[in-house]
């Protein structure tokens, strides 16, 4: 009797031990697939548009108050012309808040057209052209052409500035700055409330403060091509949609975060940085 009571206890403890083991140090999960959606937290807006580029393979901008088409394509760094594009916008490239802009080429399989591979095959009868002999006017329309094509690709090999005649935006010395943006131009230090001058005539297509690393901003579009910005203002003195000559005051010099005073002057070739000093005349 007492070898079967000190049995049954062995078997109770061990019963217990099992017991504690599977219970006790088992830890819940933070969250479940059962658990409510409105109590998990919400993604960032970076998290989203990360989101947003996997689950879709491109790249977007939502439209906030104070863009522009110009503004969202200089942000990211492409042609405004690829920009508006891709998204099937025309001129005068008008755009909303919370509009999605695509900031890539669309997918081939997006925009594919039918061609003879993708058309199918029907039969039809085998027409065979027979060839012409060129006459004296195919000709010389030909060689109209290629003369057009020469002289194009001439023109394009010419000076940067072409027919812009760039001057320098305010008066001072260039300085080396350590602002993320100071490789894509040149810093012009001054003094505070300096008058800065719009560096060729065109239209400003963008003047605000939305674009980070740039405080207060004014981008001026002088032709199909070229593209000037000026940053880190303390006042603008110009809207968008301005008209403005060539050294009219659009600005007053301002201050970067890290409190230097000077000018961030970038010229833009087809979406692309140039170095402003290839353009602008020697002092």
């Amino acid at each position: 009797m007492q070898y079967f009571g000190k049995a049954f206890a062995h078997r109770a403890l061990l019963l217990c031990m099992l017991l504690n083991a599977c219970t006790g140090n088992i830890h819940a999960p933070v969250s479940s697939r059962d658990e409510p959606a409105d109590t998990l937290p919400a993604p960032s807006p970076q998290q989203q548009e990360q989101a947003n580029v996997v689950q879709n393979h491109v790249v977007q901008h939502i439209v906030t108050r104070g863009d522009t088409l110009y503004s969202i394509a200089w942000n990211y760094g492409f042609d405004y012309r690829d920009v508006a594009q891709w998204n099937g916008i025309t001129s005068p490239y008008v755009i909303y808040p919370g509009q999605v802009i695509r900031l890539q080429k669309p997918l081939q399989s997006e925009t594919r057209p039918l061609t003879s591979e993708t058309q199918p095959l029907t039969p039809g009868p085998i027409v065979i052209k027979k060839p012409t002999e060129k006459t004296d006017v195919t000709i010389k329309n030909e060689t109209a052409v290629k003369q057009e094509k020469t002289v194009q690709k001439k023109s394009e090999m010419e000076p940067a500035s072409g027919p812009i005649r760039w001057i320098w935006p305010t008066q001072g010395m260039i300085i080396k700055s350590d602002t993320p943006i100071s490789k894509k131009g040149i810093d012009i230090a001054g003094q505070i409330g300096q008058q800065i001058n719009a560096s060729a005539p065109g239209e400003v297509v963008y003047s605000g403060s939305g674009l980070l690393g740039y405080g207060r901003l004014i981008i001026i579009k002088h032709n199909d091509t070229y593209l000037s910005a000026y940053a880190h203002n303390r006042q603008l003195m110009v809207k968008e949609g301005d008209q403005v000559s060539a050294g009219q005051q659009i600005a007053q010099m301002g201050q970067t975060n890290n409190g230097r005073t000077l000018l961030h002057f970038e010229i833009r070739k087809n979406g692309q940085p140039e170095n402003p000093l290839n353009y602008l005349p020697e002092l």
